[in-house]
């Protein structure tokens, strides 16, 4: 497991309390040994002007995604930094929810990478992240 801080969805959840992620209804859905999942509803709130998903909420639940992924590998008073983040938005979508699945490609000690992957309700790829964080 590479996860170093206990915790569990609810508190996850509880975080986003107060934040843009509350706003758009961001959730975290599952964790495993080495993955976080998260959902976020493609409507109004996400919507860009043509009625599809917006690529810049995309962004965001990747970054929400790799960013509590990175924190939850640090320990003590470490916590972690964006610093870049890619996105290649692959299939538009109108409706529903779409789930965000976050791996780490490199948890090092100064920064890390992650891949966050966004899928559609029948489980196609929309869109494919990757977020470099620094460890501070």
């Amino acid at each position: 497991m590479i996860w170093r801080r206990q915790t569990t969805l609810e508190a996850l959840n509880a975080m986003n309390e107060g934040t843009m992620m509350a706003l758009l209804d961001i959730r975290f859905d599952a964790m495993g040994e080495d993955v976080l999942e998260g959902s976020m509803p493609v409507d109004h709130r996400t919507h860009q002007t043509f009625g599809l998903l917006h690529g810049g909420a995309s962004v965001v639940l990747a970054e929400t995604l790799g960013s509590v992924a990175g924190y939850l590998c640090t320990e003590g008073e470490q916590g972690v930094v964006g610093l870049e983040i890619n996105a290649n938005h692959i299939r538009s979508v109108r409706s529903g929810r779409v789930r965000g699945v976050c791996k780490p490609i490199h948890t090092g000690r100064r920064n890390q990478v992650w891949q966050i992957e966004i899928f559609d309700e029948e489980g196609r790829l929309c869109c494919t992240s990757r977020l470099t964080t620094a460890v501070v």
